[in-house]
């Protein structure tokens, strides 16, 4: 069976609220809310693939050594194996776009629990302490 790995980023921001981004119509799970981030292109490491993501996603650069892993869940992606990894980051330079979903967001973990998120993000949550930012 193939296993699909994808990083995400948990962007710290004031008040111990973290970014989301709502995907896009159209999309797979269109409307829900996610950690911004995606697949690992090959020859990529889970950092790299992570800053990359996150430059064509929200137009933000972070750099190299900055992202920390704090967690990680597992699911289903259609017929494949699902490995999310996320990593805190709490510096960056730009300020977030949300260049390919409807919209962006800054959540705590609290109000997180009442928004639609895919099944993957869902426990991810948990793993979010006091932000710095």
């Amino acid at each position: 069976m193939d296993t699909l790995i994808v990083v995400a980023a948990a962007l710290s921001g004031d008040e111990g609220r973290w970014l989301l981004q709502q995907r896009p119509e159209g999309a797979s799970l269109a409307g829900l809310w996610e950690f911004p981030g995606g697949k690992i292109d090959v020859g990529e490491d889970a950092e790299m693939a992570l800053r990359r993501e996150l430059k064509e996603e929200l137009r933000i650069d972070v750099a190299s050594g900055s992202a920390a892993p704090i967690a990680f869940s597992t699911g289903r992606a259609g017929d494949r194996a699902l490995v999310l990894l996320l990593y805190r980051i709490d510096e960056w330079q730009g300020e977030p776009e949300p260049l390919h979903a409807t919209d962006l967001g800054w959540f705590t973990p609290e109000e997180m629990r009442e928004l639609a998120m895919p099944a993957a993000d869902i426990p991810l949550i948990a793993s979010l302490g006091p932000a710095s930012g």
